[in-house]
């Protein structure tokens, strides 16, 4: 195999969660006395941490006000919420399929470490990880921080990993890792935004990733070329 490490975003390239955050967001702004936000100006910063998210939709505000209203927002999406986060159509049954066929497989998210786990847990995915980064571990996408740390973990070079994810944020930072990506157009950012990162591959559906990856190993075994790294 050509790549040996896959890394997966997870709001909007795993599980189909962003109407779920846009809600808690908007709670959470009314619950703290700020009009709520529209809809697609919070689904532009789903990817980003929290504090992040929030320095952007909050420039005016200070800092203690966007604590609270992070605080308030963690509340409403770990408990409060009730709005469905399912995986996109496929994925459980594609990601066991990748690591059964031998490739490492990671989680690079925006999301904290709770709320990680508790989808890992929930979903029943989180035995098929081998290592995970969360936004408030490390730098935030689009900084290669998060990329670095999980390939230092791992070994394999960053010509051996492959980023998929559904934002710009996600494909900047695989680029600024020299690492390859396939941008996810059924997610929050549109197919001519993720363009502009130059990723190798552009999926409409989870499973179209393990079908590429599968054809590029077998024309790697007839010496044709195919999906690799750099």
């Amino acid at each position: 195999m050509m790549y040996a490490l896959l890394i997966f975003d997870w709001d909007g390239t795993l599980m189909d969660s962003a109407d779920r955050i846009v809600a808690c967001f908007r709670a959470a702004m009314v619950t703290c006395g700020l009009p709520p936000l529209a809809p697609e100006v919070i689904r532009g910063t789903i990817g980003l941490g929290v504090t992040e998210a929030l320095g952007r939709l909050l420039p005016d505000r200070d800092a203690a006000q966007r604590l609270e209203v992070a605080r308030c927002y963690q509340e409403y999406f770990l408990f409060k919420d009730t709005t469905p986060t399912p995986l996109f159509p496929g994925v459980a049954e594609e990601l066991v399929r990748l690591r059964d066929a031998g490739y490492t497989l990671a989680v690079a998210t925006g999301k904290s470490r709770r709320g990680l786990d508790r989808a890992l847990e929930i979903s029943g995915l989180g035995p098929l990880f081998a290592v995970s980064r969360c936004g408030g571990e490390t730098r935030s996408k689009p900084d290669p921080l998060m990329l670095t740390e999980i390939l230092a973990e791992t070994g394999v070079p960053a010509a051996a990993a492959l980023m998929v994810g559904d934002t710009t944020y996600d494909l900047e930072m695989a680029s600024r890792a020299r690492i390859d990506s396939v941008g996810v157009t059924y997610g929050c950012h549109d197919r001519k935004e993720l363009l502009v990162h130059g990723p190798r591959l552009f999926i409409d559906s989870f499973p179209d990733l393990g079908a590429w990856l599968r054809d590029g190993e077998e024309a790697d075994r007839r010496g044709l070329g195919g999906a690799g790294g750099h």
